[in-house]
């Protein structure tokens, strides 16, 4: 009975990691809703986040497909777009960031693995400049710590601190924190901010975010019924902000479960995902 029980659990484990293998190629399009009486032009959006050097097909083709299913207006990165650890390379990154801007304005906000290749430049060389040098030159909107208007939007890009990604007790960040890094909301434009932790959406929304664009989590690498993300790449454990949609006082948050994986190779009941967001105006009468 003993060795029957042992071959079992091996044979789940098996299995297990066979999906996880599969779901790792196979992202889904999911589409979201946003009203607001601030939107004066309805747009569609695209969110991409936590690629990680992930590829669907040949120089992701198969990604760049789905996105041009969407027809996009605009297509909004949310970082981590790379994995920097002992080595750090871009160039997946770099081309599917570019072949986008050829087609849509890209606006693109740093995640923990950006920020970590310009705070460690002595490991990684200059690979941070040179690639951020590039994004620009292909006329991507490079949203470190800025806001840029795109007609009623006004898109902002939030560099979280270092203390943010800590290891099971992350640290706190305020409203002083996001003014610090970025100044204050837009008020007349509907505001989007591109933070790449979920973690402080009480904080973005009392900043003044009417939306939020997030990721880092990887809808919680296992994905359990009622439960939800099973373990964040945080260390942190059944987490509701692993993934989806929130909504507190009529400000939304976004969370995407990401493309790629990293630190922990995992997915299971947790396709990567491309998130499509519709823009819709709302009378105020």
């Amino acid at each position: 009975m003993k060795y029957e029980l042992i071959g079992a659990a091996c044979l789940a484990a098996a299995g297990g990691l066979l999906r996880s293998e599969y779901e790792k190629r196979c992202f889904t399009v999911e589409e979201f809703e946003v009203v607001s009486p601030k939107i004066r032009k309805e747009r569609t959006i695209v969110f991409l986040t936590d690629l990680h050097n992930q590829e669907f097909g040949f120089e992701n083709g198969r990604l760049l497909r789905g996105i041009e299913q969407a027809a996009p207006d605009l297509v909004l990165i949310g970082g981590d777009m790379m994995v920097s650890r002992k080595e750090c390379r871009v160039s997946q990154a770099l081309h599917l960031a570019k072949t986008l801007a050829s087609c849509y304005p890209v606006y693109y906000g740093n995640g923990n693995h950006e920020w970590r290749m310009k705070e460690k430049a002595e490991v990684y060389g200059r690979v941070y400049d040179t690639y951020i040098r590039e994004l620009e030159k292909a006329g991507i909107h490079y949203l470190s710590d800025r806001t840029e208007i795109e007609d009623d939007l006004a898109i902002t890009g939030v560099n979280l601190e270092k203390r943010c990604y800590a290891k099971r007790k992350p640290g706190t960040w305020t409203v002083e924190d996001m003014e610090r890094h970025v100044g204050k909301a837009e008020k007349t434009r509907f505001q989007i901010l591109l933070a790449h932790s979920p973690l402080y959406f009480d904080t973005y929304r009392e900043w003044g975010a009417d939306l939020t664009l997030a990721g880092h989590f990887h809808g919680g690498t296992i994905r359990l019924p009622y439960l939800g993300g099973v373990m964040t790449p945080q260390y942190q454990f059944f987490l509701p902000c692993c993934a989806g949609e929130f909504e507190e006082n009529g400000r939304k948050m976004i969370v995407g479960r990401g493309l790629g994986t990293h630190s922990i190779p995992i997915r299971f009941c947790n396709k990567p995902q491309v998130v499509v967001v519709k823009l819709k105006k709302k009378s105020i009468f």
